[in-house]
């Protein structure tokens, strides 16, 4: 697989999902996506359920994810 540019496969439009990130083409957002591959879905259940999804798109939303949290500033608070 060529190196993967998630802006190729995810968009945000103010007219869907109240502008939540989604996948091009449809209205599944990527944080359910996030979701159900954290729950342990597999990618191919993910196609079967999504038929309108790629197995690019499900591993663009791995990279916007990583590409999300390294840009956030996170600060530990001891318990």
């Amino acid at each position: 697989m060529q190196h993967l540019q998630w802006q190729d496969y995810i968009t945000s439009d103010p007219e869907i999902l109240f502008g939540k990130p989604i996948i091009k083409g449809t209205r599944v957002p990527v944080h359910l996506i996030l979701e159900k591959l954290g729950k342990g879905e597999t990618i191919d259940q993910l196609l079967s359920a999504y038929p309108r999804l790629t197995a690019e798109s499900i591993y663009a939303c791995l990279i916007f994810a990583a590409n999300s949290v390294e840009s956030e500033a996170i600060i530990a608070i001891a318990a």
